[in-house]
């Protein structure tokens, strides 16, 4: 009943967040904080891009709708997140296994 609890948690969890994803072209076009202070102080020139863009901009290039391209990279954006976050925990959830199963005797006699 416990790993039913946790997967239903999960699921409500990317649910509500993959349902967020439908407002982010209502999020404001203005930069962030970060770059704000940045523009603010005139260091913005000496920023340097990413070694690496996964979805460059949050749109999908061959997306014509703008508002859809960002609701795509979004959920996208989401469930890489969600497929890492599980796949590390899965790995984990394993290790501490194994542990347990050397800790508890499981070794020569």
């Amino acid at each position: 009943m416990r790993l039913r609890h946790y997967l239903g948690l999960l699921v409500v969890g990317i649910g509500i967040a993959l349902l967020i994803t439908f407002f982010s072209p209502l999020a404001s076009s203005e930069p962030d904080g970060l770059e704000k202070v940045a523009e603010n102080h005139g260091f913005i020139t000496q920023a340097e891009d990413a070694p690496y863009e996964i979805i460059a901009d949050y749109v999908f290039p061959w997306v014509d709708n703008e508002d859809l391209a960002t609701i795509l990279a979004g959920m996208t954006g989401v469930l890489i997140v969600a497929a890492v976050a599980f796949a590390f925990a899965f790995l984990l959830w394993r290790l501490r296994g194994a542990q347990r199963s050397t800790s508890s005797g499981g070794g020569p006699g």
